[in-house]
Formats: structure tokens, C-alpha cells, sequence
């Protein structure tokens, strides 16, 4: 198969090089069904259900500026510089070839090198994959690998269902990075529902509620992540450690948004 937006060999459901949906998509819209790769309906217009938009990332020398894309979701000044740093969370975890298990330690700069290999992996495996590579694009400034794997990254997390709390932290922080801050506060909201006290869940709805401007929502978040950080980082929880840094973080950010 090739990819029928840019040409490149492909397989699965998205393009390594690009990407571009690799399967035709029926509009929602009018029940059109254009050919695979394609975006929008070619019959009415409508952005395809399949299609997820793609998102700039800002570099190091406009971190002042809105940045025009696909959704126009940078924002200017010190909120963007305290997006970033979250989108940054954790920090990223270790994206070694050979290995099957989902990381436990954060490093950085995990871009280099070619598209991971994805078809001997389980759906979560590849996800935990995508993520790590759409996470060290970010952290380096690298848009042109950002947008070309977030959509793979969406749909993989997608198809992993069901989701850990973890994962679903992990989910929404992707959601956050496409700039669509709706659909991460469902996300977070969807594994707080199981797991009402989990840290990394309650700082990823107050993030997205942040990111719409919905601070009557983010503040009850951000209060009881400030109420639970003490008794939730004794469990020990693996993610919590791997995470411990930017949990310190996000505590600081959480006593600015509710007084202390």
C-alpha cells in the first residue's frame, strides 16, 4: 500500500512519513464517502470523523507569538510558557527500540531516528510508543514530527481502550497538545470517574479546564489535587514516580490557581 497523501509506503491505519489516514472514512455530515487520505469530504466539505487536525508547536525563538494552525491553539506569553511545560509532562519517557514495557524513567530529546516499528507491538505498546515521540518532538521545538504523529498517536491511545489511569492521563496530555482542551477534560474526566483520587488525572482536567478558560471548573480540580498530594504520593505509584518532578510542578501551579 502506499500513503495516497504524500506516496510513501505504508501499512496499518496511518502513514509513518505523514500521517494520513490510510482507510476511507464516511462523512458524518452528508454519508459521503470520499477515498482513503482524504481530510475533508470532497461532497460537502466537512472535516472527516477520522481526521484528526493537525497542531503547530511553538519554537524557542517565538514563544511570544500565537502561532496560525491547523487549530490556532498556541497562546501567547506566560500561559504558553506554562503549556509547554506541561505538555512536557513527564518529560518524557524512555523510547529505547527493544523495549516491550511501558518506561518508568523520564528523559529528554527522545526524537531521533526512524518511524517506530509498530507491527509487532500490542495496541498499548504502540501507543506508549506514539506518545513518547510526539512528547520529544515537543520538547525539542520539532513541528514537523509533532504534527506528522499526533494523529497516530490519537488513534493508537484510541484503540488501546480500555485505558489505566495512566493511560488516560497520558491521552489527555496528547488531546492538550492537539489544542483541543474539550476533548482532554472528557478524557481526564472519563478516569477520574474510576479513580477519583489520582494525581496525574486531576492536574490533566485542571490543565484542560485551564486551557478553556474555565477556571470555576479548574479550581474544585486543582483543590483537591492540593488536598489528596501528600496521601497519593506515598502510595508509591509507578507513575507518580516517574512523573515526580512535574507533579511538584503542577502543585505550585495548583496553589497559584486556588490562593495558597
Amino acid at each position: 500500500m502506499t500513503c495516497p497523501r504524500c506516496g510513501a509506503p505504508a501499512t496499518a491505519n496511518f502513514c509513518a512519513s505523514c500521517g494520513g489516514s490510510l482507510s476511507a472514512h464516511t462523512c458524518q455530515a452528508c454519508g459521503h464517502t470520499p477515498a482513503a487520505g482524504a481530510r475533508f469530504c470532497n461532497l460537502c466539505g466537512a472535516r472527516l470523523a477520522g481526521e484528526v487536525a493537525r497542531a503547530p508547536v511553538p519554537n524557542s525563538g517565538a514563544v511570544g507569538a500565537v502561532r496560525e494552525g491547523a487549530l490556532g491553539w498556541w497562546i501567547a506569553g506566560a500561559t504558553l510558557v506554562a503549556l509547554i511545560l506541561l505538555v512536557a509532562w513527564p518529560v518524557i519517557r524512555q523510547d529505547e527500540p527493544d523495549s516491550g514495557s511501558r518506561p518508568g524513567a523520564a528523559v529528554s530529546g527522545a526524537t531521533g531516528g526512524g518511524p517506530p516499528d509498530l507491527s509487532s507491538m500490542t495496541p498499548r505498546e504502540a501507543a506508549d510508543r506514539l506518545f513518547n515521540r510526539v512528547m520529544g518532538a515537543v520538547e525539542a521545538g520539532d513541528e514537523a514530527t509533532v504534527q506528522g504523529f499526533l494523529p497516530m498517536a490519537l488513534g493508537a491511545f484510541e484503540r488501546a481502550r480500555p485505558l489505566d489511569a495512566h493511560g488516560l492521563a497520558d491521552y489527555s496530555m496528547l488531546y492538550r497538545a492537539a489544542g483541543d482542551f474539550a476533548a482532554a477534560l472528557a478524557v481526564a474526566q472519563e478516569g477520574l470517574a474510576e479513580q477519583s483520587d489520582h494525581l496525574l488525572l486531576l492536574a490533566a482536567a485542571a490543565e484542560a479546564a485551564d486551557g478553556l478558560g474555565d477556571m470555576a471548573t479548574a479550581r474544585p480540580y486543582w483543590q483537591r489535587f492540593l488536598e489528596l498530594y501528600d496521601a497519593q504520593s506515598a502510595l508509591g505509584l509507578e507513575e507518580y514516580a516517574a512523573h515526580e518532578f512535574v507533579l511538584e510542578r503542577s502543585r505550585e501551579h495548583a496553589r497559584e490557581s486556588v490562593g495558597g
